[in-house]
């Protein structure tokens, strides 16, 4: 049986494999134009990405004790880049959509969402950066 605190440390991988799996596809479609399976591969993950950004953040949020001296400081530090990830990665992900919907995918707009999403990436390897230090180096010694 699955504990309740074990769902966050399972779920915050999901985003970080999405986003990053999703983004190299969109760098493929959007630099090198293989085929559209890249454009739909990037858009997927990123919706998908999305969603699991906010569950992992809520997970956290609402099932991880707070830490305090050294600790906290890089669990605030996590947090802030997690909330900054959240909404990037909805915002991304809306324009995403947008684009789809619109049939606008291939107009200038698509190199603002591109911003998005390289900002999301950036801010997803952060947060786990953080993340991992505090598992690593506080949380399992």
């Amino acid at each position: 049986m699955i504990k309740l605190e074990h769902i966050h440390p399972m779920l915050v991988h999901f985003p970080i494999v999405l986003i990053l799996t999703g983004f190299l596809a969109e760098v493929i479609y959007l630099f090198f134009r293989k085929n559209n399976f890249f454009r739909e591969a990037g858009f997927w993950m990123l919706c998908v990405g999305a969603l699991t950004v906010v569950a992992a953040y809520f997970s956290g949020a609402f099932l991880t004790k707070e830490l305090y001296g050294a600790a906290g400081t890089i669990q605030s530090t996590h947090e802030l880049f997690a909330e900054f990830t959240v909404f990037s990665a909805l915002i991304g992900a809306t324009l995403k959509v947008y684009l789809k919907i619109e049939k606008k995918e291939e107009t200038w707009l698509k190199w603002i969402d591109f911003a998005f999403y390289v900002a999301t990436t950036i801010l997803v390897c952060i947060t786990g950066y953080n993340g991992g230090i505090l598992v690593y180096e506080y949380l399992m010694k």
